[in-house]
């Protein structure tokens, strides 16, 4: 008699999204959306003092699609599995056949495919891991609603898994600070493909994503800033409206980078340009090129 409503919970547990947070809404925050003109969500987590801050707390909240932020953690899973021996491994080849981008018309590592956001490649790693150790690995990291459906390649593009930027937070978190359920060594192998900027006193980690299946889409920009010997974990979407014909991407994407930036420094996370940049030149670039150089896009 007690079964069903265990099961009832369940179920309601892994259908909604985790509990509440005290996020503060930022009225700084607030500005930068609004000058930018872009309609989103910014979550901040202050690691030291354990402290949210952000914009539009409601969509902080709200779950969608992963798209190439789940590039992340299907590193780590795809390394845990031993489906791929390391980030130095050749593990996609190539078929010869054009790809939306030049860049990724070749034989590819996993920091390669990731400095790239190489979907085919990413998608080959998939299929090595599996259905059933995927969803194992999802549970374990207890990332997002960690529905997969029956498709191990397209399950983090089709809306099957979703998850909300208070969400996306707290997994780099414990990736940042390395406490997730992974060998540590793992975990820092992870954290040093997705370095993208780093300083005299601070490092900035992070991955663009963007889910262009229904218009408007979803653009993402997730990370942590090292600095000061703090953690500052963050997670920006923002609406990204169809206003241009492929190749050409929306303009949007481009202030995925400049309005996290923008909004980290509103908040007091502050750096300076610097010339020792890994992937990312202020800002994503607007390009419409398929023959833009190997890391001047994020394109997914």
């Amino acid at each position: 008699m007690l079964l069903k409503p265990i099961f009832f919970l369940a179920g309601l547990l892994l259908a909604t999204p985790a509990l509440a947070v005290e996020l503060r809404t930022s009225p700084a925050i607030d500005e930068v959306f609004n000058k930018a003109e872009v309609s989103g969500t910014f979550v901040l987590y202050d690691a030291s003092t354990q402290q949210w801050v952000g914009h539009n707390k409601k969509r902080a909240e709200t779950r969608f699609t992963p798209a190439s932020t789940f590039k992340i953690p299907n590193s780590l899973i795809g390394l845990h599995t031993g489906s791929v021996g390391g980030v130095d491994e050749v593990f996609y080849r190539h078929d010869g056949q054009p790809q939306m981008l030049t860049a990724w018309e070749k034989d590819m590592n996993l920091r390669e495919a990731i400095a790239t956001s190489n979907v085919k490649a990413y998608q080959v790693l998939a299929r090595r891991v599996g259905l059933a150790p995927m969803q194992a690995n999802l549970n374990a990291l207890h990332y997002g609603n960690r529905v997969i459906g029956t498709s191990v390649e397209t399950f983090w593009l089709d809306d099957s898994l979703r998850i909300s930027a208070i969400e996306q937070v707290k997994f780099l978190t414990r990736l940042a600070q390395g406490k997730l359920p992974y060998p540590v060594s793992l975990q820092a192998e992870v954290r040093e493909i997705i370095k993208l900027e780093t300083g005299t006193t601070w490092r900035l980690y992070g991955k663009t994503g963007w889910a262009g299946k229904h218009d408007p889409g979803i653009g993402w920009f997730v990370g942590w800033v090292e600095q000061a010997g703090n953690i500052y974990v963050f997670a920006l979407n923002i609406d990204v409206p169809r206003d241009s014909e492929p190749p050409a991407l929306p303009t949007a994407l481009a202030k995925r980078i400049e309005v996290a930036k923008a909004s980290l420094a509103a908040a007091g996370v502050d750096f300076a340009p610097n010339p020792h940049t890994y992937r990312l030149n202020e800002m994503l670039p607007s390009v419409a090129d398929k023959n833009a150089p190997a890391g001047s896009l994020q394109t997914d």
